[in-house]
């Protein structure tokens, strides 16, 4: 499509839920344009490669873009913020970098005030969902097995689980000693060969990037797909602005192109894709006349209730070598016993445990989940208790919405355009804190289970926003909500949102699936009642 060509669909985003976007709007015909501020990324210059890749993962691939600070990255105040938000700008976005851990939400999940008289409920169910989480796990290939007793019977995954290896089995042995629940990851990772990908080799890189493309990762799955049914996706391209006409509905978007230069790309709907950072951003940096508080925003909820999982981290030591650093890094076994509210406790809601494998000689000394290993005499020994001994329980805590956690634009901090950086406030809840204290003490008490000889807590990782949620969420309510039940803003009728933003609560897992999910819902709405959006229909 030549530059300025008014298209059916603009796509600012090709992450993992703007990838799923364009392709499911493209097989329907619509011409669709993707915006996507990063780069494709090439296997053949991932980390993994080469003898380096430990300093590379702290370097260029970090998670975190204010450590990263690639020319496609923006700056993040986190000042404010008990938590550090954590992404990756490129096509695929940050699933080029995930582990690929993929639990899917509990009913529970989307009725929390009706359950637990918490927070508000969804405007969408589990059920509504199923059949798109379904569609999810066969484009981005899931290994797994069906039967958690934990969970609604589910359709077979399209491959077996990944093995769990010696110290995945001595946890799955403390968890049964305990009689607590515990069951095999589902992983966006090939356990065998895959829709021409091939299997995981075990290699334990799994959370810098795939080399062989075995991990689902969007560039690999969807937006290949979307491209060769006819979409578009350009590269370089930072968005400041989504513009509208004198109806206050979407015209397309404003952007800085790979040379610089400022560029409009005119579309009949506007899709946001950007996570529940990089979202409101945009939506508070585009105030058409009337909306000084942004596009979208007439709820004033832009922005708030960011919700994180703060994560709290036990690492158990063991005299055995389990050779820990082979196998995929998280996505061995989780443990869902305590994931319900349960009236006997002083918190609501739960957490997932999630097994993480420890890491390279490198991480390992300099510290991944703990404090790096001390300098001196005691140097080799305490190394050698940690490398390939070494198991981590982290504990994932639902974290209920609250208004003062909010993305607001920073007043002084701007990215390399001259754009305003989002600036965080997140402030950890006594409900979650005790949600995470809870873990803690049961951890350990797997850890003892299973013959640790020793337990370490990390209480809250900072550095753990991988997962962000809930500034701009859905609702029935537009006082109360962003947008509707199919993504589309109360305030426009063509300007859809299909990132983490969404939710509404955060559940206790990975959010990653339930936000493809969501996008594929969005987007078939789109597909099946939205034709007036089509170059054929106007």
């Amino acid at each position: 499509m030549a530059q300025n060509e008014l298209a059916d669909i603009l796509i600012i985003g090709a992450g993992a839920s703007g990838g799923a976007v364009a392709w499911r709007l493209a097989k329907a015909g619509f011409s669709v344009v993707c915006l996507e501020q990063g780069q494709w990324q090439k296997p053949s210059e991932y980390p993994g490669l080469s003898d380096d890749w430990e300093i590379r993962w702290r370097g260029d691939f970090n998670y975190d873009p204010n450590s990263r600070r690639r020319p496609e990255d923006y700056p993040v105040n986190d000042r404010d913020s008990d938590v550090t938000p954590l992404m990756f700008n490129a096509v695929g976005g940050s699933t080029v970098h995930w582990t690929a851990h993929t639990p899917r939400f509990h009913p529970s999940d989307f009725r929390v005030r009706s359950q637990d008289g918490v927070a508000a409920d969804w405007p969408v169910s589990y059920w509504d969902l199923e059949p798109h989480y379904d569609l999810n796990d066969r484009m981005m290939g899931c290994s797994g097995i069906a039967g958690d007793p934990a969970n609604p019977p589910r359709s077979p995954r399209p491959m077996p689980p990944l093995p769990l290896g010696p110290d995945g089995v001595r946890m799955a042995n403390g968890f049964e000693k305990l009689g607590w629940h515990w069951w095999p990851s589902d992983s966006y990772i090939n356990s065998v060969e895959y829709d021409g990908r091939p299997a995981c080799n075990n290699c334990g890189l799994n959370g810098v990037a795939c080399t062989r493309r075995a991990k689902g990762s969007t560039d690999v799955t969807y937006v290949p797909e979307a491209v060769r049914l006819g979409a578009e996706v350009r590269t370089g391209c930072r968005v400041y602005e989504v513009t509208t006409g004198t109806d206050g509905r979407a015209t397309g978007a404003s952007y800085f192109g790979p040379d610089g230069e400022r560029r409009h790309q005119p579309a009949r709907a506007v899709v946001v894709a950007c996570n529940g950072v990089g979202t409101p951003r945009l939506l508070l940096l585009s105030k058409p006349e009337g909306h000084p508080r942004g596009i979208a925003n007439s709820s004033g909820l832009v922005g708030k209730n960011l919700m994180f999982h703060p994560y709290a981290m036990v690492t158990g030591a063991f005299w055995d070598d389990m050779k820990s650093f082979q196998g995929a890094v998280g996505n061995i076994i989780l443990s869902q016993e305590f994931y319900e509210t349960d009236p006997r406790r002083d918190f609501v809601r739960g957490y997932t445990y999630q097994m993480v494998r420890s890491t390279g000689p490198g991480i390992t000394a300099a510290g991944f989940s703990l404090p790096p290993v001390a300098w001196g005499g005691k140097h080799h020994e305490e190394f050698a208790e940690r490398f390939g001994k070494t198991a981590i329980l982290a504990v994932i805590s639902e974290d209920l919405p609250e208004l003062h956690n909010e993305v607001v634009l920073d007043d002084r901090l701007k990215d390399s355009n001259g754009i305003p950086a989002p600036r965080v406030r997140y402030k950890t809840s006594t409900n979650t804190r005790k949600l995470l204290d809870h873990g803690i003490r049961n951890a350990r008490r797997v850890f003892e289970a299973a013959g640790a000889h020793k337990s370490l807590v990390t209480p809250l990782l900072r550095a753990g926003g991988w997962h962000l949620m809930g500034t701009a969420r859905m609702g029935d309510d537009p006082e109360t909500s962003v947008v509707n039940k199919y993504g589309q803003a109360h305030d426009a009728d063509n300007l859809f949102i299909v990132d983490g933003s969404l939710f509404v609560t955060s559940g206790a897992v990975n959010p990653t699936p339930t936000i493809q999910a969501l996008a594929l819902w969005v987007s078939e709405h789109i597909a099946t009642t939205r034709g007036d959006l089509k170059a054929s229909a106007n």
